[in-house]
């Protein structure tokens, strides 16, 4: 990790950084605000990386769509899901829906297709139902990017 990087602390401290570097280093900008979304994960005290990973999707998509639109966005629908099943059940039932999520590509645009839950099942099968795991790389394959490692 670039050391500029490590020494941001929090959230905020990232995302202020990506912007005061966007225009000369976009690769570090963009580093930056993946930063801010690691860290708003580990603010949630999981249990295991699989859980941490999928949370860090879930922060990702509204990052992604919060600089689509401009302003703040949370994805709603996904935390009700989460308080409802827990983080594992709520990837298990996004990524089983038979229409293909409309937040994947916003993802692959900014360079955090890897922070996908598809990808989040895929690198960890045994948390995951059989299905899950399925489907998940089926659309993976499907979208091209059957690569899920992190471009951290």
């Amino acid at each position: 990790m670039d050391e500029r990087l490590a020494r941001l602390k929090t959230p905020d401290e990232c995302e202020q950084f990506a912007i005061n570097v966007q225009t000369r280093l976009p690769d570090l900008a963009r580093a930056a605000r993946r930063r801010a979304v690691e860290l708003r994960a580990a603010e949630h005290g999981t249990t295991s990386t699989a859980e941490r990973e999928a949370l860090e999707a879930v922060y990702a998509y509204e990052r992604v769509l919060s600089q689509k639109r401009g302003k703040k966005i949370r994805a709603s629908r996904t935390w009700q899901m989460i308080e409802r099943h827990g983080i594992v059940g709520a990837v298990e039932r996004a990524v089983s829906r038979s229409n293909d999520p409309a937040g994947y590509m916003t993802l692959v645009e900014m360079g955090m297709q890897d922070l996908s839950f598809e990808a989040v099942v895929v690198r960890h099968p045994a948390v995951f139902s059989r299905e899950a795991v399925t489907h998940s790389a089926d659309r993976l394959r499907k979208w091209g990017t059957a690569d899920t490692g992190s471009s951290a």
